[in-house]
């Protein structure tokens, strides 16, 4: 018998010993793992705080009548349980060799970027590069996918990425209406085009009063629209030069945009020789999977004069303290922040992780592999040219890169069948043709199934002459600098990806606790199935029975949101926070659209919102009325009233923050939305606080009718240095028939994204975050996440004003330090969030939404130790400003202006009133494993001033 099956032991007097197990499950996730602090510390928060209990903090920090009745109903599960589940259903997701296309296609990731990139915390835990001296490995892959795409568009400017291809072609087309000397009011779109980012265009078009105008090239009126998109390749095939339209067109005064292919233009005469003014398109087959449609970075490019136009984010490489080169973002002045109700783009979250992998797979293969990878994926697509023509098939286009289609006419359903029996998908093209569209990951035994499928038994040899015409090959060189032609062994390219990751701070290295950004645990378990083959490899519109898991995931992860919101349905398709926005709107619009309520287009916003809320107003049409701030940080329910009631029956929406921007549960939120419901207006609550609301308050039972969720925030999406983001948004029952369409599922217009689901790949982490945690480990996950913030604020209140408090004294899940006053000694926010770098701290969020202020959200995920290194940091920081204050050192003398200190500052002479200790060493800084920033701070004036926004030329990295 083994040991421990044995009778309890009697001790000698006969009695049976007591036992009592460990109470300590190893899988238990919600309290273990994602949740920082033990039981034991929180005893000991909760004294700081002052009071007898977590639920006693709630109480007194969430108002009772907004409090939800029931608790979500779903138990928790193990990490391992929830692994062997999500096995199961992968299962459910038959993965074939899709050649359907239209801007997806099959990319080989090279594993050391999976491995180093993809699935290393170092860069995808990290925040926007906002500080960048805590980002400088980021900002340089992500300067080298700007040169990628410079290089390869024939463009001198690119972004550091935008959402997918079809979002940017909207981006485009808004930026062309702006620079645009027509006073036309229509634009042209290619029926070239793909589909999915004609319906994009179409919804972004409408509330700008833009026509759009469809046709063939040659169909095009130059002096009657303001612009052109033309697709290069076609979503059909099509290589064509466009030079003579866009000539065409800047006669007239119009924007000629073209939608390209990078991997084509490795091969192709590039739109900047044909004159194309900008270019956009997807990176996804430089090495990031199909995902079921995302994330993907896309890309923009466009002529040096429209750069100050342009969405987005740039990389700019400017000058540090000691005239070191230091990459920053340059023009950061994001034009919603701006411009607000005046923008023509609300673009807030890039694809950066994604926009990293792709330059990265440019860097892994150079230019000599990219053009061995086009011309493979070319003489393949020559090679089925030939062999169905020879076979008497009706073959199109007659110039082609990648893609052909088959005329089959009546026959096209049989010719799908026999390829889904082979494992292939094609592309079903209208009533009688298919689509076959080859990638690199096309070999012999692709071509032999295509073949099979048209009855072609002996597929031909390898194609060497050209699918399009001579003159159509590109004569350029392109990726010249030295870092796309490093020496490509395995060793180095590892070594490359880890000293720029060595330069970064991200949140496997300490807490980020940016206010309203919520930069919680990526919890490994979370992150594993994005890189499984069943997940990662579907075409976004394959058949519907193909992608059974997806449905399943999708299905329950809606369920379980609308069991937290208190909503009654939910749109997958937004990939971004700010997609997120305008789709609900937008959702407004078309729900008073239907009955009738054309005049409604007027949308009150508070003026503390965040510059996405009425940027994206504006492009849903709306007219935006700014309702004042009380002077506690509230809503001026007596200014919303009396504006509201001024709007009357053209009241269209308010867009409120709940909790709100200031960090506080206000008592009048269903005030606010009992007043707009009465003047026949819907209520649109931005869902970027909801990490103080899930499990407590449901956001659909306050009057809300409408929410966008950041599940790259509260759900546990990370933040991949800027980027995958989702912004799902959910409604109640009368608005859930206008919530947006798409071609490639139920046809009905008002598409947001390219993919059905956006970034479907991401919503995976949601859901497991969801299973892990169960019902009440999410609401726990809210009490905690109130409770640290509370707790700092506690221990800080003595030497920073907390700025803005309930009516009870506390904070919700986030609180502003009030650094203003410290301006009085010429101490600067930005000297205080510098410092924090020396304490080894991303900054918390700087002057928003008070300029001159710091917005601090610890999330639930950090222990008290990391709470306290950070109190003890920001302790020190208010003594040094005690300091200049008092006359001891002078704020130009002081460490605050001289962080943050890096390795050659410690090693140079050293000529400062403050020792070497205080100044690179501060209280919270790590001695052994201290993060020292690669740069000192960063020259932002100079860096606009001489914009270089693509890898500084070969004359510098030489010097250098």
């Amino acid at each position: 018998m083994a040991l421990w099956t044995k009778p309890p032991t009697k001790l000698l007097s006969g009695k049976i010993m007591a036992f009592t197990p460990t109470r300590y499950d190893t899988y238990d996730f919600a309290n273990r793992r994602h949740i920082g602090p033990s039981p034991a510390e929180m005893e000991e928060m909760l004294k700081v705080v002052g009071v007898p209990s977590l639920e006693a903090l709630i109480d007194e920090t969430v108002p009772q009548a907004i409090r939800q009745s029931t608790p979500l109903s779903w138990a928790p599960m193990t990490e391992h349980a929830l692994l062997d589940k999500l096995r199961e259903v992968q299962k459910k997701n038959q993965v074939m060799t899709s050649l359907i296309g239209q801007g997806y296609y099959g990319t080989a990731t090279p594993p050391v970027i999976q491995r180093n990139i993809l699935e290393n915390p170092a860069w995808y835990t990290a925040y926007t590069p906002y500080q960048p001296e805590i980002a400088q490995g980021r900002l340089e892959a992500l300067l080298n996918y700007q040169t990628m795409v410079a290089d390869l568009t024939g463009l001198p400017v690119a972004n550091a990425s935008l959402l997918d291809e079809s979002t940017a072609a909207a981006e485009a087309m808004m930026m062309a209406h702006r620079a645009s000397k027509s006073k036309a009011q229509a634009f042209f779109v290619d029926l070239n085009l793909h589909p999915q980012t004609v319906d994009v265009l179409e919804t972004r078009a409408a509330p700008f009063g833009i026509t759009i105008v469809k046709g063939q090239p040659d169909e095009m009126l130059p002096d009657q629209v303001f612009g052109a998109i033309f697709q290069y390749p076609g979503t059909y095939g099509h290589v064509r030069d466009f030079t003579d339209y866009i000539a065409m067109l800047h006669a007239a005064g119009g924007i000629a945009v073209m939608a390209t292919d990078l991997l084509a233009l490795c091969l192709l005469k590039e739109p900047g020789a044909m004159g194309a003014d900008i270019a956009v398109g997807s990176a996804q087959r430089f090495g990031v999977p199909m995902g079921y449609g995302g994330p993907h970075a896309a890309f923009m490019a466009c002529r040096d004069a429209l750069k100050r136009t342009m969405p987005g984010r740039i990389v700019g490489v400017s000058i540090d303290a000691r005239g070191n080169k230091a990459y920053r973002l340059a023009l950061q002045t994001r034009e919603q922040h701006i411009r607000r109700e005046k923008a023509t783009s609300n673009v807030c979250t890039a694809q950066a992780l994604l926009a990293v992998m792709a330059s990265f797979y440019a860097v892994f293969h150079g230019p000599m592999g990219l053009r061995a990878i086009a011309e493979r994926v070319h003489f393949n697509a020559v090679r089925l040219h030939d062999a169905l023509v020879a076979a008497g098939a009706d073959v199109a286009p007659q110039a082609y890169f990648d893609t052909i289609t088959v005329r089959v006419g009546v026959g096209q359903m049989g010719i799908m069948a026999a390829a889904r029996q082979n494992g292939l998908n094609f592309r079903k093209v209208g009533e009688g043709r298919v689509g076959i569209s080859v990638d690199e990951l096309t070999d012999d035994d692709v071509i032999a199934r295509v073949l099979a499928a048209f009855g072609i038994s002996d597929p031909p040899p390898a194609g060497t002459h050209l699918g399009f015409p001579e003159e159509m090959l590109r004569e350029t060189d392109y990726l010249t600098h030295p870092v796309f032609h490093m020496n490509r062994a395995e060793s180095e390219m590892m070594r490359y990806m880890r000293r720029l990751s060595d330069r970064d701070l991200a949140l496997d290295r300490a807490m980020i606790p940016l206010g309203s950004c919520t930069m919680k645990l990526n919890a490994a378990a979370e992150m594993a199935p994005l890189t499984w083959h069943r997940f990662n490899s579907l075409h976004p519109f394959v058949p519907a029975d193909q992608a059974g898991g997806y449905a399943e995931m999708i299905e329950d992860l809606t369920a379980k949101l609308c069991e937290i919101t208190g909503y009654d349905a939910f749109s997958m398709q937004p990939n971004s926070g700010a997609q997120g926005e305008y789709a609900g709107l937008m959702t407004i619009a078309a729900y008073h659209r239907s009955r009738g309520d054309t005049q409604r287009d007027v949308c009150l916003i508070p003026m503390s919102a965040h510059g996405t809320n009425p940027a994206s107003a504006a492009m849903a049409g709306m007219k935006v009325v700014v309702v004042k701030s009380a002077p506690n940080g509230d809503v001026d329910i007596e200014d919303f009233a009396a504006k509201a009631a001024a709007a009357g029956d053209t009241l269209a929406a308010c867009m409120i923050t709940y909790p709100s921007t200031h960090g506080v549960f206000e008592e009048t939120v269903k005030t606010i939305c009992q007043i707009t419901h009465e003047h026949g207006g819907q209520v649109y609550l931005d869902g970027a606080n909801m990490n103080a609301l899930v499990g407590l308050v449901r956001p659909g039972e306050c009057g809300s009718d409408v929410s966008h969720l950041n599940l790259h925030k509260t759900f546990a999406i990370p933040h991949g240095g800027g980027g995958p983001g989702m912004g799902p948004i959910g409604v109640k029952a009368h608005l859930a028939p206008f919530l947006p369409g798409h071609s490639e599922t139920d046809g009905k217009p008002g598409a947001v994204s390219a993919a059905p689901y956006g970034s479907a790949s991401v919503l995976l982490i949601s859901w497991a975050y969801c299973l892990m945690m169960g019902g009440a480990g999410l609401a726990q996950a809210t009490r905690v996440a109130i409770l640290n913030a509370n707790y700092i604020a506690a221990r800080l209140r003595a030497s920073y004003p907390i700025l803005f408090m309930g009516n009870r004294g506390r904070v919700a899940h986030e609180c502003i330090l009030d650094t203003r006053p410290f301006a009085d000694v010429g101490v600067t926010v930005d000297d205080i969030a510098k410092r924090l770098i020396d304490n080894g701290f991303h900054a918390p969020t700087m002057s928003w939404p008070v300029a001159g202020t710091l917005m601090v959200e610890p999330t639930e995920s950090e222990t008290k130790a990391e709470l306290d290194r950070f109190i003890a940091a920001l302790e020190a920081i208010r003594a040094e400003v005690r300091d200049v204050a008092e006359g001891r050192i002078s704020a130009e003398d002081s460490p605050l202006r001289h962080a943050p200190h890096t390795v050659e500052d410690l090693v140079a002479e050293w000529d400062r009133p403050y020792s070497r200790e205080q100044g690179c060493f501060p209280p919270g800084a790590f001695r052994v494993d201290k993060y020292w920033p690669p740069v000192g701070r960063v020259d932002n004036a100079y860096g606009d001033r001489n914009l270089v926004c693509t890898c500084p030329p070969l004359e510098a990295w030489a010097a250098e």
